[in-house]
């Protein structure tokens, strides 16, 4: 037996509790949110990084097969390559040897302008067998906000490098 007030059993929900709830539900929804910026951004970033590397292996290979000649020239594969002058701005940074034709090279894959600098260095030379090993290069750059579909002013900080050598025979 109860002595004093009659207490109510509240049965609904007060206004602090619903708005508890909210804050709690808005802090979750913007978590997953997050999440799925960031997943496709960096699965963008990857098919940007996989369409430079599988163009620079391209070309490598069809230099490569070329003999490492001095006059290769990607623009005559009639695949989309274009080529332009001002490796200044594009090679900031990067230490390599000679620039093939001194040209960039451009190529537009997935809606991503790709810019290609091809370039050779003559390593070491058997004078015996009059034989010359060349190491060939192609860096494959893109602005930075290309990759999000957006422009960019400064070419990205990793670049995609590949290298192989190349016997030229005297």
């Amino acid at each position: 037996m109860r002595i004093g007030r009659n207490y109510k059993l509240s049965k609904a929900f007060t206004l602090t509790e619903i708005m508890v709830a909210m804050v709690v539900i808005c802090i979750a929804a913007v978590g997953v949110l997050d999440y799925q910026y960031n997943s496709l951004k960096q699965s963008r970033f990857a098919q940007v990084q996989l369409s430079a590397s599988r163009t620079a292996q391209l070309l490598i290979e069809d230099w490569k097969s070329q003999g490492g000649s001095n006059s290769y020239d990607p623009t005559k594969l009639n695949i989309g390559f274009t080529s332009s002058t001002g490796t200044t701005e594009f090679l900031a940074g990067e230490s390599v040897g000679g620039i093939l034709n001194n040209s960039i090279y451009s190529i537009t894959i997935n809606k991503i302008p790709l810019k290609i600098v091809l370039a050779y260095s003559d390593v070491a030379t058997d004078e015996i067998s009059q034989t010359t090993l060349r190491q060939l290069t192609a860096i494959v750059k893109w602005r930075k906000g290309e990759a999000m579909g957006g422009g960019g002013q400064s070419f990205c900080t990793t670049p995609v490098v590949l290298s192989t050598y190349v016997r030229l025979d005297g």
